[in-house]
């Protein structure tokens, strides 16, 4: 979906004229780029601070992760053989007929995923020092076709201790985009997502205000870097906010106050990511289904106006497909073994997304081919690793059979904070917030039955939520106009389409196209 002339009215074209610049927020991209250009930057919303304190994590969220249990782990091998029951394949530990104990390859003709994968696509570990010889005030050259290699500030004062033929090479203070996903864990940084499953992610290790700062910090950098907009010239410039509908209304008054406070612009206007979807395709009336990193969401808009009651959020996306593939590949040994871990190296889930993207969809029949994964140690090179990898047609599954998809990490930070915009960066973690009394720490464990959450997330699958939320619209005609109209909105990379159903057509079909 190309947001830049898609969330940009003529009017505001005509009014604004080259200084518009849209920025579409996302838990793992923030896509930014001026409404007159063909295609924004998409760059991971992360930033990597150095840091002097020993024994701090490398990711932040690391202190965040939850276990698996094993009702989840039964839930999942289930919801893999109702996958497998639908797409004609074997169930999770059923052998194959002829009586052998491994898999039989079974590439579908004409099926060659091979030419979609780069020749550059293994990942290399970033370089955190500064070069000495590159000035400070000129930007990095960069274009939308170049990817997100990003650049970062130096420390002056910061010197590498761990080798005196290097102690006059400086750290870099701060690191964005790709290149902070590419630090090697043994490097003194420590990893920021300011927004997770959707909303700011703040929690007792990452405050509101760094939350806040961080996300200041990242929008800067591009503007600065990739777009050459200085500070000095975002007076003159106006910003198109699009927001997920996942944002409570206190996450787009911080963005405002971002965005016109700390950011300089002269003026802003936010538009839900829906209704930009709508006017992108030149609809009026639609059911809008997103797939993002972390967060789906499905609403319907009639007439150009959104519809509250069809807001169905579900809290997973295309992160959650790269860990079941991988998920898969261990339990049928399928992966080599090295140290693939998502969580203390980001690095990884690059790769995994990057399998996800070059061999996983949903077709019937067995789905296997033959891969090159590696293995990222500290400071290493990469190491490649030959290897046959299947069932890739049930990894995607999960957006229909969500127990698939089990969210062993990152769970949703509690929302009290959002009640009170007025304290919204006060230390809200030691307060009382009713019910149990709960203190600090432990009402993280309570939250989930908060009646004071804002917006409810839904474990159901994709098919069911796009039929609840068109059920949801009210009247039968407007239900048959949104049931022929089903726009995906797909910056994942799941599917290549755009689905449209008849009425009488059942959603879950749609697994087998």
């Amino acid at each position: 979906m190309d947001y830049l002339k898609t969330v940009a009215p003529t009017q505001i074209l005509s009014e604004r004229g080259a200084n518009l610049v849209v920025i579409n927020l996302g838990s793992a991209n923030v896509r930014v780029g001026l409404a007159m250009d063909e295609k924004p930057f998409n760059v991971p919303n992360c930033i990597a601070r150095y840091i002097t304190q020993s024994g701090k994590p490398t990711v932040v969220d690391q202190m965040l992760n939850t276990e698996v249990t094993t009702n989840q782990h039964v839930d999942r091998e289930r919801a893999y053989n109702s996958a497998a029951s639908l797409l004609k394949i074997l169930f999770l530990d059923e052998s194959s007929s002829s009586g052998s104990a491994s898999r039989k390859m079974g590439r579908i003709d004409g099926y060659n995923q091979a030419s979609t994968i780069k020749k550059d696509s293994v990942f290399t570990w970033t370089d955190v020092y500064e070069d000495e010889k590159i000035s400070l005030a000129s930007p990095a050259e960069t274009s939308p076709d170049k990817g997100d290699a990003s650049a970062s500030e130096a420390v002056p004062d910061v010197t590498d201790s761990k080798d005196t033929s290097e102690s006059k090479r400086k750290y870099r203070k701060m690191i964005f985009g790709e290149e902070a996903l590419k630090i090697s864990p043994k490097e003194p940084y420590c990893l920021y997502h300011p927004i997770r499953r959707g909303h700011f992610n703040v929690s007792p290790h990452y405050s509101a205000q760094r939350v806040c700062e961080d996300l200041t910090a990242i929008l800067d950098w591009i503007l600065l870097e990739k777009l050459h907009i200085t500070h000095k010239e975002r007076f003159s410039f106006h910003a198109v906010i699009v927001v997920p509908e996942t944002f409570d209304t206190r996450e787009i008054k911080e963005m405002l106050t971002i965005v016109l406070g700390e950011l300089y612009f002269n003026s802003a206007v936010v538009h839900q990511e829906g209704l930009s979807a709508v006017f992108g395709n030149g609809l009026t009336t639609a059911c809008i289904v997103n797939i993002g990193a972390q967060t789906s969401t499905v609403v319907c808009v009639e007439d150009g106006v959104s519809l509250p009651n069809t807001e169905k959020i579900l809290p997973f996306g295309g992160e959650d497909i790269c860990r079941c593939l991988l998920w898969i590949q261990r339990h049928y040994q399928k992966w080599p073994q090295i140290n693939t871990d998502v969580l203390a190296k980001p690095i990884d889930m690059l790769m995994l997304n990057q399998l996800k993207e070059s061999f996983c969809e949903i077709r019937a029949g067995e789905l296997e081919t033959v891969a090159t994964v590696h293995s990222y140690e500290e400071g290493m090179p990469a190491v490649p690793h030959k290897t046959n990898l299947t069932s890739l047609n049930v990894p995607p599954m999960g957006l229909f059979y969500p127990n698939l998809l089990v969210p062993e990490i990152f769970p949703q930070p509690p929302r009290q904070w959002f009640q009170d915009y007025e304290n919204m960066l006060e230390d809200t973690w030691n307060m009382d917030f009713g019910g149990g009394g709960n203190m600090g720490l432990p009402m993280w464990d309570s939250f989930a039955f908060s009646p004071s959450k804002p917006k409810k997330e839904e474990k159901i699958g994709l098919a069911e939520a796009i039929t609840s939320s068109i059920l949801s619209a009210g009247r039968i005609d407007l239900r048959r106009k949104l049931f022929s109209s089903i726009q995906l909105v797909d910056p994942e990379n799941l599917f290549f389409y755009t689905l449209k159903f008849s009425p009488c057509t059942s959603l879950k079909s749609c697994a087998t196209m």
